[in-house]
């Protein structure tokens, strides 16, 4: 499985849950960006691979919804033909105060890459470079040690 494709699957799911309505889960009507706002820190982690949320203060909704994707993620991996041990790690941070949200990812090389999307459907949030060119916005993302 290529690296960029496994990009494209985290942010399918993270993106699935930033929409507000779940249909990947049966799930409607769901508010990550609104709970985040009620957090003291302004954003809610979700970590998809154990289908929990470590930071943040959810709604019951939300956190029973995100238990629901992380028992849906194998199947969409299926469905994508990848192994979901291909992942390392898969979470996602959403942002209350822009309506942003950072996916992180690690494959089970080691190879990590975090990308940051705004609004909904997520998009790549996109900036000037020095020279005025448009490029992605990409978090450096440390190897860990």
């Amino acid at each position: 499985m290529k690296f960029d494709e496994l990009r494209a699957l985290a942010h399918n799911i993270a993106d699935s849950l930033a929409s507000g309505i779940g249909l990947m889960v049966g799930v409607y009507e769901l508010d990550v960006f609104g709970d985040a706002s009620r957090s003291p820190s302004g954003f809610i982690e979700v970590n998809f691979l154990e289908g929990s949320i470590f930071d943040g203060c959810p709604s019951p909704q939300l956190t029973h919804a995100v238990a629901l994707y992380g028992q849906a993620l194998p199947g969409l991996c299926d469905r994508h033909q990848v192994s979901p041990s291909a992942f390392r790690e898969l979470k996602a941070r959403y942002n209350a105060k822009n309506w942003r949200f950072l996916v992180t990812i690690e494959d089970c090389n080691g190879r990590r890459s975090t990308d940051e999307y705004e609004g909904i459907p997520g998009r790549r949030v996109r900036e000037l470079d020095p020279l005025g060119r448009v490029r992605t916005n990409r978090h450096p993302v440390k190897p860990r040690q």
